[in-house]
């Protein structure tokens, strides 16, 4: 587009992209003022969103997938730290289970140490012979 002599380019309308490009640093959807410059050319919105370092973060991980957002935060110390005392707390209640199930099982010696998979099975045959024993 051609200037003339008495238009000078801040008068000019802006393009669609042109609006998009100037503006989009700041989220003005193409108001105008929205994008003030300085004299070293970076948008003031701009500079605001730089000296944030929790916007650059969120900025950096939009691009990824949900899935990839996901592993990253799992990757962090925190998160391994209460994955891993929620995963001991579940565990400690599964073993307590086991070992309240197996005060109930009778077998010689009483005492006998018996594995989780063990502990079910006879649990399953002690079960079916009180049933035997009620049926009859």
């Amino acid at each position: 587009m051609m200037l003339n002599s008495d238009q000078t380019e801040i008068d000019m309308p802006l393009t669609h992209s042109e609006t998009e490009s100037v503006f989009s640093d700041c989220g003005a959807g193409g108001g105008r003022g929205g994008g003030v410059e300085e004299a070293s050319g970076i948008s003031l919105c701009a500079q605001s969103r730089l000296a944030e370092p929790g916007e650059a973060l969120k900025k950096d991980l939009q691009h990824l997938s949900r899935e990839e957002r996901r592993r990253r935060r799992r990757a962090t110390a925190k998160y391994r730290t209460a994955h891993a005392t929620r995963e001991r707390i579940r565990v400690e209640a599964f073993n307590m289970a086991f070992a309240e199930l197996r005060k109930l099982l009778p077998t010689l010696p009483p005492d006998k140490k018996l594995s989780k998979i063990e502990i079910l099975r006879l649990a399953i045959c002690y079960i079916s012979y009180l049933n035997h024993v009620l049926d009859v």
